[in-house]
């Protein structure tokens, strides 16, 4: 099924994407191999955050290709699960945090029928 909804990546969609906008393909792709050079973070640790990330944004294609980067740099089983639960904590927390939205909203609403 989840085949059916996002297809395989290949090189022909890569080739694809690049033939219809080149300088920002190749600006992308200079990127995302800056971000994911060695520096401050080492490499391992950066997968296990993109790992984490792409939980939360949900990209099937990033789940699997970083967490594939994430093992071939050293990262554990248990190091990306924990990753992943991480991400969890970290999306429900968003959720939580906003909830006082709703709560000031109605908050005022009966505030004004009170009036």
């Amino acid at each position: 099924m989840m085949k059916d909804i996002f297809p395989q990546t290949t090189p022909a969609i890569a080739a694809r994407r690049k033939q219809l906008a080149p300088d920002i393909h190749d600006a992308f792709t200079a990127f995302s191999e800056r971000v994911f050079a060695p520096g401050a973070l080492p490499v391992k640790t950066k997968q296990l955050i993109a790992v984490a990330v792409a939980h939360v944004t949900q990209c099937p294609y990033c789940i699997r290709g970083h967490t594939k980067a994430a093992q071939r740099h050293g990262a554990t089983e248990q190091e990306i699960m924990e990753a992943i639960w991480v991400a969890a904590e970290m999306r429900a927390g968003g959720a939580y945090a906003h909830s006082a939205l709703a709560l000031d909203t109605m908050e005022q609403a009966t505030n004004k029928q009170g009036d």
